[in-house]
């Protein structure tokens, strides 16, 4: 898949946001091929800055990692509140991922 921008949610086989115990979240995007893969981190969208801006974290506690050998990338970053704290309205984490399905990659 190459050309015109699709969306990840589209490119992508599986999304997904979940604990990674009480105190961190975690996001797997994961492909069905190297190209599909490859085409998503040459295209540079899934950056630090763009994690720290879309869920409001600082930049410095966020881990990111591209894993060519997985065909997937994954984040991570503290949760805010903790999970199971007053407030707090997604006990596993796993609505978190949204805003990836409509991210554009060209």
């Amino acid at each position: 898949m190459s050309g015109a921008p699709v969306r990840l949610g589209r490119l992508a086989k599986l999304i997904r946001s979940k604990n990674a115990g009480p105190f961190w979240i975690t996001f797997d995007i994961m492909f069905d091929s190297d190209t599909d893969f490859e085409r998503a981190v040459r295209a540079g969208v899934i950056t630090k800055p763009w994690i720290a801006r879309i869920w409001d974290r600082n930049e410095a506690d966020i881990v990111l990692v591209a894993l060519p050998q997985a065909r997937a990338i994954k984040f991570s970053f503290p949760r805010r509140p903790v999970q199971g704290d007053p407030g707090e309205m997604d006990q596993y984490a796993g609505q978190q991922y949204a805003p990836l399905l409509d991210l554009e990659i060209a």
